[in-house]
């Protein structure tokens, strides 16, 4: 069967379709801290004749600021790009596709080559949740258990001590709720349930059927809930009443999950943080610093609103020194934005890279795909 030269409708990109070397004219160029993966590289360039692949080693100080550390001369030729962050796009003239590093695509929202609907944009979602949903879980255990002051006292006394006064309630019957049913909530519920919690899940579009709550992103095998069939109750909406009425289900947990978009800035404030201080909910936040009124928060931990929270994310980022939030042991735990680290990360990157040029060569729809009216 001969190749012939099109234009996908699922990819937006143009080529030979089937053909090997459809790629003969591309340069793909990765912008990560890693080294170069030469066995990757041939790999690739040996499978698609023509292809080139132009992997740009940065270290993590110069990982924020690729295009000022890299001469102009390495963005010849390059259609693809593998990134986090944004490139000058005037770098870039021939540019057609972006497979985003991360998840979320907040740092390119308002970039030209985003506006640009000519330039298709996937992101890395899914390499994320194994790693966010431990992080999710051990936390809340963490604090549930009480182990930092258990650890504490231990130091201070010079041996193990019972703290009568801390009373610890075990998981099963409790109810979680997880505001943004993507690829990291589905892991963090699927080991939610494994202690016995009921999962609720909320997501900006209904999904009424079995069909429609099903995930068809990129999941590490044997993870997550591709077929969503967690959640005993789902939610769905895009104003502000929608999420207090979710936030209003009698949560015990609240996992914030979303991506961050205009939309979703400060999405949880005092009125809901009054909302959640009927069950005392405890807050883990793993997505954006933003999602909450950093004040706010403080109130509610102050005031005994909620029961504590974990944050990997927040607003500022990182938090100046001896801010409040810092200083709130046994009911506040804030790492600097590091849940989604694991030694497998990139490789997970590099899968999701593989099988889209295998789709693209294909004309199939492209894994993670970006809508861009919803910013994700």
């Amino acid at each position: 069967m001969g190749s012939t030269n099109t234009t996908s409708p699922s990819t937006g990109l143009t080529g030979e379709e089937g053909s090997f070397d459809v790629f003969k004219n591309d340069i793909l160029m990765l912008h990560v801290p890693l080294p170069p993966d030469q066995a990757w590289i041939d790999k690739l360039e040996n499978k698609y004749p023509g292809f080139k692949v132009r992997w740009v080693h940065r270290s993590w100080q110069d990982y924020g600021r690729d295009d000022e550390s890299t001469p102009a001369e390495e963005y010849e030729g390059v259609t693809m790009l593998c990134s986090y962050y944004p490139h000058k796009a005037e770098l870039l003239p021939k540019l057609k596709w972006v497979q985003l590093t991360s998840a979320g695509a907040d740092p390119w929202l308002q970039h030209p080559l985003y506006l640009n609907k000519e330039v298709v944009f996937c992101t890395a979602n899914g390499c994320h949740p194994p790693q966010i949903a431990e992080w999710v879980i051990g936390t809340y255990l963490m604090l549930s258990h009480h182990f930092l002051s258990y650890h504490d006292a231990a130091v201070q006394h010079g041996q193990s001590q019972v703290l009568r006064d801390l009373t610890t309630v075990d998981s099963p019957g409790m109810r979680m709720g997880i505001l943004g049913y993507g690829a990291i909530g589905r892991q963090v519920a699927r080991v939610a349930q494994a202690l016995g919690m009921e999962i609720y899940a909320y997501t900006r579009r209904p999904k009424p059927t079995p069909e429609s709550r099903k995930d068809d992103s990129y999941h590490v095998p044997g993870t997550g809930d591709p077929d969503g069939v967690i959640p005993s109750k789902w939610f769905s909406g895009s104003s502000r009443e929608d999420i207090d009425h979710f936030l209003a289900q009698d949560l015990d947990v609240l996992v914030v999950s979303l991506p961050l978009t205009e939309s979703t800035k400060q999405i949880i404030g005092k009125k809901q943080f009054d909302i959640l201080s009927k069950k005392k909910t405890f807050l883990s936040n793993i997505a954006r610093g933003q999602h909450v009124d950093t004040d706010a928060l403080v109130e509610a931990l102050k005031e005994g609103k909620i029961r504590g929270a974990a944050l990997d994310v927040t607003d500022p980022e990182p938090l100046p020194e001896g801010h409040e939030l810092l200083k709130m042991p046994g009911k506040c735990f804030v790492t600097p934005h590091v849940s989604w680290q694991t030694p497998f990360y990139f490789e997970r990157v590099k899968s999701i890279l593989g099988e889209n040029l295998e789709r693209m060569r294909k004309g199939e729809r492209l894994v993670n795909l970006m809508d861009r009216e919803s910013g994700y």
